[in-house]
């Protein structure tokens, strides 16, 4: 098999049945480019929401569209050989019902080529999980700080510490029992992640949760230095582009205004050399 030639990637059964096995590797991605980069290392990819603040400068992703996740899961899907792709449900485009969530996540489906949805919520969402599911919609669970609800949670705190931890382990067994075939525990305190972890019989993907979980992810303009508005104390830098990328601009735009580039190997001369001529 050459090279390029495609690979068969994971289902939502295939990452369901990675419980308790080698933990499950994942990024964000939004672009083909990076896409490409992380396809090798990823047992699944997340074209996730975070998108409206790292690419588009929104302050919160309230604030993404439908078409936004569908350009760039496009784009993603383009750059995928091996690693399954799941895209997130904006906000808006579920939680009014069960046919709302159905109509939008075929949607996405379709036109994107992911092999799941990711959706936010627990308790209250395990009514439409079961709905998707039972109508070939595989969908990943996501608890404990959901973005999508900053204004009704007080900003991006850690949920389930103290008297909290009841209602998280209970949105996890929700959406476990509903049918979700994963689900992504963020900002949990690492004993409740754990505990999850060893209660619900489908993978935990932890972001600010436990080395416990069946598997992590984070947003990978946040592990790569690109994204520097703020930095949360889960994200471990494993690269520092962003400054990479402000030297080599830096120099860049000094030899533009010295007159150093471009130099004589990057333009064209006046004549065609003769064939067998340097």
């Amino acid at each position: 098999m050459s090279a390029t030639a495609r690979k068969k990637a994971p289902n939502a059964e295939d990452i369901r049945a990675r419980k308790g096995g080698q933990p499950l590797v994942s990024l964000t991605a939004y672009t083909t480019p990076m896409a490409q980069v992380m396809d090798p290392h990823c047992d699944f990819v997340l074209v996730g929401d975070s998108v409206g603040m790292v690419l588009h400068g929104l302050t919160s992703t309230l604030g993404v569209t439908m078409e936004m996740m569908i350009l760039h899961g496009q784009a993603v899907a383009r750059g995928l050989n091996g690693a399954m792709m799941v895209i997130d449900m904006p906000f808006a485009s579920y939680e009014e019902g069960p046919t709302q969530a159905f109509r939008n996540a075929a949607r996405l489906m379709a036109e994107t080529g992911a092999g799941a949805v990711k959706l936010e919520g627990g308790v209250e969402m395990a009514e439409t999980i079961r709905f998707l599911t039972k109508r070939g919609i595989p969908v990943m669970a996501h608890i404990g700080l959901t973005p999508q609800s900053i204004n009704t949670l007080g900003g991006y705190k850690v949920q389930g510490r103290d008297a909290q931890a009841d209602a998280v382990l209970a949105d996890a067994h929700a959406v476990s029992d509903a049918g979700a075939f994963s689900v992504v525990l963020e900002k949990v305190p690492r004993v409740l992640a754990d505990q999850i972890t060893a209660e619900v019989a489908i993978p935990t993907i932890g972001i600010g949760a436990s080395a416990g979980c069946d598997g992590q992810i984070l947003v990978v303009d946040d592990m790569l230095g690109f994204f520097t508005a703020f930095k949360p104390k889960f994200v471990k830098r494993y690269a520092d582009l962003g400054a990479q990328a402000d030297s080599a601009i830096a120099q860049y735009a000094a030899e533009v205004r010295d007159r150093s580039f471009p130099a004589a190997e990057h333009v064209f001369a006046d004549t065609v050399p003769a064939k067998g001529n340097t």
